[in-house]
Protein backbone atom coordinates (compact mmCIF):
# COMPACT_ATOMS: atom_id res chain seq x y z
CA UNK A 1 0.00 0.00 0.00
CA UNK A 2 1.28 3.22 -1.25
CA UNK A 3 0.58 6.03 1.53
CA UNK A 4 1.03 9.35 1.45
CA UNK A 5 1.40 11.29 4.81
CA UNK A 6 0.49 15.06 4.84
CA UNK A 7 1.31 17.88 7.46
CA UNK A 8 0.77 21.70 7.37
CA UNK A 9 4.15 22.22 8.94
CA UNK A 10 7.80 20.90 8.82
CA UNK A 11 7.53 20.99 12.62
CA UNK A 12 4.64 18.86 12.55
CA UNK A 13 5.84 16.52 10.59
CA UNK A 14 9.52 16.60 12.30
CA UNK A 15 9.73 12.88 13.78
CA UNK A 16 7.80 10.78 10.27
CA UNK A 17 9.76 7.99 10.16
CA UNK A 18 12.03 8.28 6.73
CA UNK A 19 10.38 5.24 4.93
CA UNK A 20 7.11 7.49 4.52
CA UNK A 21 6.60 10.28 1.99
CA UNK A 22 5.71 13.46 3.10
CA UNK A 23 3.76 16.26 1.38
CA UNK A 24 4.31 19.49 3.65
CA UNK A 25 1.26 22.06 2.44
CA UNK A 26 1.39 25.13 4.27
CA UNK A 27 -1.10 26.16 6.97
CA UNK A 28 -4.15 26.76 6.35
CA UNK A 29 -7.14 25.24 3.97
CA UNK A 30 -6.90 26.96 0.62
CA UNK A 31 -3.16 26.09 0.85
CA UNK A 32 -3.82 22.07 2.21
CA UNK A 33 -6.22 21.56 -0.47
CA UNK A 34 -4.08 22.70 -3.01
CA UNK A 35 -0.94 21.19 -2.45
CA UNK A 36 -2.96 17.67 -2.02
CA UNK A 37 -4.98 17.91 -4.72
CA UNK A 38 -1.77 18.89 -6.92
CA UNK A 39 0.19 15.89 -5.27
CA UNK A 40 -2.49 13.17 -6.07
CA UNK A 41 -3.02 14.36 -9.58
CA UNK A 42 0.73 14.33 -10.17
CA UNK A 43 1.36 10.40 -8.49
CA UNK A 44 -2.07 9.53 -10.34
CA UNK A 45 -0.38 11.28 -13.98
CA UNK A 46 2.70 9.43 -13.58
CA UNK A 47 1.08 5.73 -12.83
CA UNK A 48 2.71 6.15 -8.88
CA UNK A 49 -1.40 6.61 -7.11
CA UNK A 50 -1.16 6.68 -3.72
CA UNK A 51 -4.04 4.21 -2.10
CA UNK A 52 -4.02 5.82 0.92
CA UNK A 53 -3.39 9.99 2.58
CA UNK A 54 -2.85 9.79 6.35
CA UNK A 55 -3.10 13.77 7.22
CA UNK A 56 -1.40 14.56 10.49
CA UNK A 57 -0.88 17.29 12.86
CA UNK A 58 -1.52 19.05 16.38
CA UNK A 59 -5.31 20.18 16.94
CA UNK A 60 -6.34 22.07 20.20
CA UNK A 61 -8.70 20.63 22.28
CA UNK A 62 -12.39 22.20 22.65
CA UNK A 63 -13.23 20.37 25.80
CA UNK A 64 -10.58 20.26 28.94
CA UNK A 65 -10.94 16.17 29.22
CA UNK A 66 -9.38 15.70 26.05
CA UNK A 67 -5.34 15.17 25.70
CA UNK A 68 -3.37 12.89 23.82
CA UNK A 69 -3.61 11.50 19.84
CA UNK A 70 -6.97 10.77 17.89
CA UNK A 71 -8.09 9.34 15.19
CA UNK A 72 -11.09 11.75 13.39
CA UNK A 73 -14.06 10.08 12.90
CA UNK A 74 -15.78 13.50 10.99
CA UNK A 75 -14.46 17.03 10.38
CA UNK A 76 -16.49 20.29 10.23
CA UNK A 77 -15.71 23.39 7.83
CA UNK A 78 -16.42 25.69 10.88
CA UNK A 79 -15.81 28.62 8.95
CA UNK A 80 -18.47 28.36 6.18
CA UNK A 81 -21.74 29.89 5.93
CA UNK A 82 -23.37 26.72 5.87
CA UNK A 83 -27.07 27.59 6.76
CA UNK A 84 -27.08 30.44 4.11
CA UNK A 85 -26.03 28.45 1.13
CA UNK A 86 -28.35 25.59 2.36
CA UNK A 87 -31.03 28.65 2.72
CA UNK A 88 -29.69 29.53 -1.23
CA UNK A 89 -30.64 25.80 -2.09
CA UNK A 90 -26.80 24.50 -1.82
CA UNK A 91 -25.40 21.41 0.13
CA UNK A 92 -22.53 22.87 1.75
CA UNK A 93 -21.62 19.78 2.58
CA UNK A 94 -19.56 21.39 6.32
CA UNK A 95 -19.12 18.05 7.44
CA UNK A 96 -17.19 14.69 6.16
CA UNK A 97 -17.34 11.04 7.72
CA UNK A 98 -13.07 10.18 7.58
CA UNK A 99 -13.25 7.57 10.26
CA UNK A 100 -14.42 5.12 12.67
CA UNK A 101 -17.99 6.35 14.38
CA UNK A 102 -16.40 6.41 17.39
CA UNK A 103 -13.68 8.88 16.22
CA UNK A 104 -13.76 12.13 17.47
CA UNK A 105 -15.06 15.64 15.88
CA UNK A 106 -12.67 17.70 14.37
CA UNK A 107 -13.47 21.33 13.56
CA UNK A 108 -11.39 23.22 10.79
CA UNK A 109 -11.15 26.62 9.99
CA UNK A 110 -8.57 29.42 8.69
CA UNK A 111 -8.96 30.53 12.11
CA UNK A 112 -6.25 30.29 14.64
CA UNK A 113 -8.46 29.45 18.16
CA UNK A 114 -7.00 31.00 21.07
CA UNK A 115 -10.39 32.85 22.40
CA UNK A 116 -11.71 31.36 24.68
CA UNK A 117 -15.44 32.22 23.28
CA UNK A 118 -14.62 31.08 20.19
CA UNK A 119 -13.47 27.61 21.97
CA UNK A 120 -17.02 27.66 23.29
CA UNK A 121 -18.83 28.23 20.27
CA UNK A 122 -16.54 25.32 18.27
CA UNK A 123 -17.36 23.07 21.62
CA UNK A 124 -20.86 22.77 20.71
CA UNK A 125 -20.11 21.24 17.24
CA UNK A 126 -17.05 19.82 17.79
CA UNK A 127 -14.16 17.89 20.02
CA UNK A 128 -10.62 19.77 18.30
CA UNK A 129 -10.15 22.40 16.04
CA UNK A 130 -6.95 22.91 13.37
CA UNK A 131 -6.61 24.66 10.21
CA UNK A 132 -6.38 22.07 7.25
CA UNK A 133 -8.13 18.52 7.93
CA UNK A 134 -11.38 19.04 6.46
CA UNK A 135 -9.28 20.57 3.23
CA UNK A 136 -7.35 17.70 3.06
CA UNK A 137 -10.25 15.36 3.35
CA UNK A 138 -12.14 17.00 0.54
CA UNK A 139 -8.79 16.33 -1.89
CA UNK A 140 -8.50 13.39 -1.25
CA UNK A 141 -12.53 12.70 -1.53
CA UNK A 142 -12.57 14.69 -4.82
CA UNK A 143 -9.92 12.50 -6.06
CA UNK A 144 -11.40 8.99 -4.75
CA UNK A 145 -8.19 8.31 -2.56
CA UNK A 146 -9.23 6.90 1.14
CA UNK A 147 -7.98 9.39 3.73
CA UNK A 148 -7.29 9.37 7.89
CA UNK A 149 -6.74 12.68 9.79
CA UNK A 150 -4.97 11.39 13.16
CA UNK A 151 -4.49 14.34 15.66
CA UNK A 152 -2.59 14.97 18.45
CA UNK A 153 -3.84 17.43 21.15
CA UNK A 154 -0.87 20.68 21.52
CA UNK A 155 -3.37 23.12 23.44
CA UNK A 156 -6.59 23.49 25.04
CA UNK A 157 -7.58 25.90 21.97
CA UNK A 158 -7.13 29.21 24.21
CA UNK A 159 -4.51 31.50 25.19
CA UNK A 160 -2.46 28.81 25.94
CA UNK A 161 -2.53 28.23 21.81
CA UNK A 162 -0.32 30.73 21.83
CA UNK A 163 2.58 29.20 23.46
CA UNK A 164 2.23 26.31 19.99
CA UNK A 165 6.06 26.84 18.94
CA UNK A 166 7.02 25.84 22.30
CA UNK A 167 4.54 22.66 22.11
CA UNK A 168 4.58 21.17 18.64
CA UNK A 169 7.54 19.20 19.01
CA UNK A 170 5.21 17.20 21.76
CA UNK A 171 2.54 16.73 19.29
CA UNK A 172 5.30 15.58 16.48
CA UNK A 173 6.18 12.77 18.52
CA UNK A 174 3.51 11.48 19.09
CA UNK A 175 2.19 11.65 15.73
CA UNK A 176 5.79 10.09 14.95
CA UNK A 177 5.49 7.54 16.74
CA UNK A 178 1.98 6.09 16.03
CA UNK A 179 2.74 6.20 12.35
CA UNK A 180 6.29 4.10 12.89
CA UNK A 181 3.75 1.52 15.00
CA UNK A 182 0.25 2.22 12.64
CA UNK A 183 2.41 2.19 9.08
CA UNK A 184 5.41 0.33 9.43
CA UNK A 185 7.96 -0.13 6.73
CA UNK A 186 7.01 -3.09 4.76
Amino acid sequence: MKTLVVSATKAEAAHVPAHLPVLVTGVGKVAAASAVASELARAEADGSAYDLVVNIGSAGALHDHLEGLHEIGSVLNHDLSADVLRGFGYDPQEWLEVGPAEGLRLATGDVFVSDPVVRGVLAERADLVDMEGYAVAWACRQAGVPVRLVKHISDKADEGAMDWLTLVDLSARALGDWLRISLPRR
